[in-house]
């Protein structure tokens, strides 16, 4: 039997997902600033795909060549760039409807052609005071090397100076790493709308103020262009570099690394557009697109609310954890019970609050942990260098793999060491993934450990908008495993044995065979049998066949998976009782979560790991079970409250077609609001009932004084 058809390339199914993303920047119920945010995810998400998914597929045909020739490979770019100049269509038909909406909103985003003498003024004298400061031209002469000093992600306007029969041409950077994309222009009195207008706009119109001094011409035009470059390294593996050293190369070559994207504006003249795929050394199997005038839609992520509140979600406040506020301290707090938040409904200051009071807690003495991604100004850094200068025993495991936080790593790593605390790197190819922190306490005559065990980063910024579980456990077996995960990271070839913990490389891949066969057991005895899995990418084939395996044993099989899926649910007879589901909405689905029904007495574990190869074989990685039935029991409401979607709920299927769940007769749920919710009543359940238990004790008391 072909396995062809059981598998879906994962390369279009994350293409998949970034339409999934389009459908809510089209989705008229999402409040209209919003949806804009949603174009910006959308490009944004495309420039990834291509620094990355695209690069790959390049990568592949051009190390293969040599030696056959890779038709799948190139069956598949084919594939790719056609969807993309369909999903790109759609956005550019999209971002005018969306342009037109906020002009009935009385909100405009003109051009320089748009605006009236006034606004001429105020541009002309914003553009010499503010912008032209950052504007220097690059003359594209044939013995320039553009690749060595373009940066990628960046717009230009490529300048078509045109004097008789002869052209001369120059490149203008977008300077929107020093000044905003969007500037707000004054409108006359008395008029009733709200004006923007985009940085690239006021360049375009203040051209001659850049170029008639220098040079003479008969017209100047401009067209907007940007590259994106293969993100992959070619690190050399020299004994004798530090790892420092050796990612500084890779961020190195990563500015000179080849351009696997040319966007230009689609009436960009012939000559121009050659000259620059040459000057590019552009190849025939990268992605040449025309588009319109602006690209680096990513900047709209930030399109600023200059109309009425209703143009945005309404906040949701984040809520408080009554264990942690009642609590004199966190070690009270998790002592008692262990804790699980979900961000972002949960406040993530509970977390740097955490190490907050382990930085000057006398009892502490000391403090590991992981850093992926962390914030601009993170409050977790400052707390180890605070903790550090406390005299306490630190240390901090600096991932510098982590794509594209890499620089900032390194230089967090550089100020952790000059602050006094013990940094530790993973080893190259292994990059650390889990997301821990262990804190070490004496408590009289006892050493008491409290861990963080979690499905997120440590990063203050995403923690509102992704969504994510923390566990605070003082179990010791648990917390033992977490030392144990600390040492393993710094001697990862030291053999460990873990009995709780999933751990990648370790044992993560036979504990999944594992726990998926126990189910396949229990279903041919007719037992109750089930798996539910979340998690943000499904493409390793080993765990997709044992998957396969399992539904073919009768095993229910349901899934929420919010990007990449390579497994096909619905084949008969090898995956009928499988069903998958994806959403997409306000905030980012993040946590990876895995029940299996054990006959009726279910095991539920939160983990840092997807189930890609990657994660599974190549990473360090690490699963929690959770023990305490109550916390048991939120996960899986929460989970059932997502399969109960009826708004935001997409289906996945073979044809990728991302049809929403249908409705029918029943109510609208969506699920993060009805999540929100169902936390919030939970907060208020734990304190009413503390409330009563002490009012109960204090009315105890006095009947015994009363006696």
């Amino acid at each position: 039997m072909s396995t062809e058809p059981l598998y879906i390339d994962k390369e279009l199914s994350w293409l998949s997902f970034n339409e999934r993303v389009l459908q809510e920047a089209a989705d008229k119920s999402v409040p209209l600033i919003e949806r804009v945010r949603f174009l910006g995810i959308f490009s944004s998400n495309t420039d990834e795909f291509y620094k990355v998914r695209f690069a790959d597929v390049k990568r592949r045909i051009l190390i293969t060549q040599q030696q056959s020739d890779d038709t799948n490979a190139k069956h598949l770019l084919s594939k790719i760039q056609s969807r993309v100049l369909k999903m790109n269509q759609d956005f550019d038909t999209l971002y005018n409807e969306i342009l037109l909406e906020m002009a009935r909103r009385h909100i405009f985003l003109i051009n320089e052609q748009q605006v009236d003498d006034n606004q001429v003024e105020w541009l002309k004298r914003y553009f010499r005071h503010t912008i032209l400061p950052h504007v220097t031209p690059i003359l594209l002469t044939e013995d320039i090397d553009l690749l060595q000093f373009l940066k990628d992600e960046y717009t230009y306007l490529a300048i078509d100076m045109k004097q008789g029969d002869s052209n001369q041409y120059a490149l203008l950077e977008i300077p929107t790493d020093q000044l905003p994309r969007f500037i707000k222009v004054p409108e006359s009195k008395g008029k009733n709308r709200k004006t923007l207008i985009l940085l690239d706009n006021i360049i375009r119109l203040c051209l001659d103020d850049i170029f008639k001094a220098f040079f003479d011409y008969d017209s100047l035009a401009a067209y907007s262009m940007k590259m994106t470059r293969d993100a992959e390294y070619d690190l050399s593996q020299e004994v004798d570099h530090g790892i420092l050293e050796l990612m500084s190369e890779g961020l190195s070559q990563r500015l000179t690394a080849m351009p696997v994207r040319f966007v230009y504006q689609r009436d960009m003249p012939g000559e121009l557009i050659e000259k620059l795929c040459g000057l590019l050394k552009v190849s025939s199997y990268d992605s040449i697109i025309p588009g319109g005038r602006y690209h680096n839609f990513k900047d709209f992520i930030s399109f600023p609310n200059i109309g009425r509140s209703y143009l945005e979600n309404k906040p949701l406040p984040a809520l408080d954890s009554y264990h942690f506020v009642s609590a004199r301290n966190a070690f009270e707090a998790i002592k008692a019970q262990d804790i699980l938040l979900y961000y972002p409904y949960h406040k993530f200051n509970h977390m740097t609050e955490f190490v907050r009071q382990a930085a000057f807690d006398p009892k502490v003495r000391s403090i590991h942990i992981n850093i992926y991604r962390v914030a601009k100004n993170s409050r977790i850094i400052d707390s180890m260098i605070d903790a550090a200068n406390n005299g306490k025993q630190v240390t901090v495991v600096v991932e510098l793999q982590a794509r594209f936080d890499e620089e900032a790593n390194i230089e967090w790593a550089r100020r952790l060491t000059e602050s006094g605390v013990r940094v530790v790197f993973s080893v190259p190819g292994l990059k650390i993934h889990s997301k821990l922190c262990l804190i070490t306490r004496q408590e009289d005559d006892v050493i008491v450990r409290y861990a963080h065990i979690g499905t997120g980063n440590f990063h203050e910024k995403t923690a509102r908008i992704y969504t994510d579980f923390s566990l605070f456990t003082a179990d010791p077996e648990l917390t033992n495993e977490v030392r144990q995960v600390f040492s393993f990271i710094q001697n990862p070839y030291r053999p460990v044995k873990f009995n709780q913990l999933i751990v990648s490389p370790r044992n993560c891949r036979s504990r999944l065979y594992e726990l998926i066969d126990r189910e396949m057991a229990n279903a041919k005895q007719k037992l109750p049998a089930a798996i539910t899995l979340k998690v943000n990418n499904l493409v390793d084939k080993g765990l997709i066949n044992r998957l396969y395996q399992a539904s073919s044993a009768g095993v229910r099989i349901d899934m929420i998976i919010r990007g990449m899926c390579s497994l096909v649910p619905g084949i008969p007879g090898i995956s009928d009782n499988i069903r998958a589901i994806s959403i997409v909405d306000r905030f980012l689905e993040h946590p990876r979560v895995m029940v299996f029904e054990n006959n009726g007495e279910p095991e539920v574990f939160i983990s840092s790991a997807d189930w890609m190869t990657r994660n599974i074989d190549n990473r360090i990685e690490v699963g929690c079970p959770i023990r305490q039935p109550e916390l048991k029991q939120k996960i899986i409401d929460i989970l059932n409250i997502q399969f109960s979607d009826t708004v935001k709920a997409r289906i996945l299927d073979k044809s990728m077609s991302n049809n929403y769940v249908p409705r029918g007769n029943k109510r609208k749920i969506r699920s993060q609001i009805a999540i929100y919710d169902y936390l919030k009543q939970s907060e208020k359940k734990m304190q009413k009932q503390a409330s009563q238990k002490a009012e109960a004790m204090a009315s105890e008391e006095n009947n015994e004084s009363a006696a």
